[in-house]
């Protein structure tokens, strides 16, 4: 069996071909960037037709690698960033550009909303945070979570806000692109914090809508990350060059599946995971929260289990900044209008493994040098 997984991160997806028989095997990777505008109102938006462009290309590079055909894939699914907000009308058409996590042009209705009230625990109402925590045991404490840009929508752009039919995840958005049915799965309708954990109550809670003046109309029907979502549609598969009909399944977010990727599938197995974010997760078999730290326990992929882990905003995106604005004045590289592959070609394949083999020479300590990570805030 062979099986496509599209692990779609902030600045690129990884597309990937498996196979799948007493164990599984990657047979080819292929891997396509696209953009994030920031704006200097807090704004983090993507492009919708660059995700697809690079959905598209990367799949068809696929095939010139490896000798297996199209017709022999068997399903496929997105492993995707989280906490971004796409709102779409009921063709499943994207209405503006799609907010990605980073954004936090809500400000000001975070604190509208949040900063109100007698008692405040961490700048929040504290009435309204322990609402929250019964009902999922998370709360909204940042203006980058997802409910502050829908409201940002509505009170900046009531002509779009209008139109909404749907309010989507990124993943959700792309595996409706590929299938037609708008729907969330419950791991990225957990990370909204308006979804009921509590056994036997999962699913939207009305209150929570009803606290945050949020339409219920808007909120998708919700499937677990193992369900079937659709089937390729025509249009889709002639888009991608894939066959129609292929299964596609519900996928999720990225806090979700990295674990089970990094082996931690029993309960305290901890992980590090260092992309353009970064976070340090441990797997548990209940559901948690530490105020104080703002630690929560996400949905795992697996029903009764949590991810609970301690987030970077920017992490390997901190080399890249690093890179881009201080290496490169530094070690003489570009000032001597030479490439890195002319002077160190039989040892480094990139400037990042060039730079790497500099970075192991320095010291513990690195000399007093300290370097904060928050280049796009924290939550």
């Amino acid at each position: 069996m062979y099986i496509i997984i599209y692990d779609f991160g902030t600045s690129s997806v990884k597309t990937c071909l498996f196979e799948i028989s007493s164990e599984i095997r990657l047979i080819a990777g292929s891997s396509a960037g696209y953009g994030l505008y920031i704006s200097d109102d807090g704004g983090s938006e993507q492009d919708t037709e660059e995700w697809w462009a690079a959905i598209c290309s990367t799949t068809r590079e696929l095939f010139s690698k490896t000798d297996v055909k199209p017709e022999e894939i068997e399903g496929m699914a997105f492993c995707s960033q989280m906490q971004g907000a796409v709102f779409v009308d009921e063709e499943g058409n994207a209405l503006r550009r799609p907010m990605n996590y980073l954004d936090q042009k809500g400000f000001k209705e975070y604190k509208d909303c949040m900063g109100r009230g007698i008692i405040k625990v961490s700048g929040c109402s504290l009435y309204k945070l322990v609402r929250n925590l019964i009902v999922n045991y998370a709360g909204s404490t940042s203006a980058k979570d997802p409910v502050w840009k829908y409201k940002w929508v509505e009170n900046n752009e009531p002509e779009v806000f209008k139109k909404i039919y749907k309010w989507l995840d990124i993943g959700d958005y792309l595996t409706s692109r590929c299938t037609g049915r708008i729907a969330r799965t419950v791991d990225t309708a957990f990370a909204t914090f308006l979804y009921d954990t509590r056994k036997g109550k999962e699913g939207w809670n009305k209150g929570l809508l009803k606290m945050y003046k949020v339409n219920p109309n808007h909120m998708p029907e919700l499937i677990d990350c193992t369900d079937q979502a659709g089937t390729l549609t025509a249009k889709a598969a002639q888009e991608i060059g894939l066959v129609e009909g292929i299964p596609v399944f519900g996928g999720g977010g990225d806090t979700t599946f990295v674990n089970i990727g990094a082996g931690c599938t029993r309960p305290g197995d901890t992980h590090i995971y260092v992309g353009t974010s970064g976070w340090v997760s441990t797997f548990m078999d209940r559901q948690t929260v530490d105020i104080d730290a703002m630690i929560t326990g996400v949905l795992s992929a697996k029903h009764g289990y949590f991810n609970y882990y301690a987030e970077l905003e920017t992490a390997g995106k901190c080399y890249e900044w690093t890179l881009n604005h201080l290496v490169i004045d530094e070690i003489g590289v570009y000032l001597n209008n030479a490439k890195v592959t002319d002077d160190y070609e039989s040892r480094f394949t990139s400037l990042y493994d060039y730079v790497s083999s500099q970075v192991e020479k320095v010291p513990p300590g690195a000399n007093g040098v300290i370097f904060t990570p928050w280049l796009h805030g924290n939550r």
